[in-house]
């Protein structure tokens, strides 16, 4: 390639990479501001527009994680009071990491949050909640495997040893470990990078405000609940979390 053509090509796609990134970290913020502010319509919204996209041809990699973690955020929020909606939300996920892990076979990214859709989607229909499971397990462990210190990782595997083990037992002592490393992690990495993908934070430090409280460690709760919200000043879920330490 001549010389000159290399040098106006240069400055042209360093522009592309900077505006795709920054499309990446607008996209990521919004969804999670739709989660946070418990928004089931704005989340709708978004993943009828990145759906749109996909189904235009624009399914690249970065867009089909951000449709998944979308539809993994709404059936999170459609859980309590819409079964099947959460049920539909969490299997349209795990597919749409399937597609992505088809172009980009270590992502470490896709695999951990799969795990997390497969995870919730083993609540929901008997005949495969063992099977999801297992795919659940699989995908965290391989996960892990390519980055054991990425902080959504080790989050999503503290979650998930939290919620199979007994309070006071070594078991759950292990899990909780895992979780304030999770949190350590997310502490020495940015939260509002347009690097994709970038969440997690609120959630962790909120999940050990609860297990503080769950101890008897109001003021250890009170700390991470107020720095949840500080990460995430819509969370309603940190909101309320920390309405019940200030009832007491």
């Amino acid at each position: 390639m001549p010389l000159l053509r290399r040098l106006v090509l240069a400055p042209l796609c360093a522009v592309a990479l900077s505006a795709q990134a920054q499309l990446g970290g607008d996209l990521q913020a919004r969804i999670l501001y739709a989660f946070h502010a418990e928004d089931l319509n704005q989340l709708a919204t978004l993943i009828q527009t990145l759906d749109t996209r996909v189904q235009a041809g624009g399914a690249d990699v970065a867009l089909r994680y951000h449709l998944a973690h979308a539809k993994y955020r709404f059936g999170l929020l459609a859980a309590p009071t819409q079964a099947r909606e959460a049920e539909a939300a969490f299997k349209d996920c795990t597919q749409e990491l399937k597609a992505v892990l088809l172009q980009d076979a270590n992502s470490a990214e896709a695999m951990a949050l799969q795990s997390a859709c497969y995870s919730n989607l083993a609540r929901y229909g008997k005949l495969e909640a063992v099977l999801n499971r297992s795919r659940a397990v699989d995908r965290l462990r391989s996960a892990a495997q390519l980055e054991p210190r990425n902080p959504r990782v080790v989050y999503l595997q503290a979650l998930a040893a939290l919620d199979s083990a007994r309070a006071g037992t070594a078991e759950y002592q292990s899990a909780f470990q895992q979780l304030k490393l999770a949190v350590s992690l997310f502490e020495a990495s940015s939260a509002t990078g347009d690097e994709v993908p970038g969440w997690g934070h609120a959630d962790a430090y909120l999940e050990l405000g609860r297990q503080l409280q769950a101890r008897g460690d109001s003021v250890g709760a009170r700390n991470w609940i107020e720095r949840s919200l500080i990460a995430a000043p819509d969370f309603k879920s940190a909101e309320r979390q920390l309405a019940t330490l200030v009832q007491r």
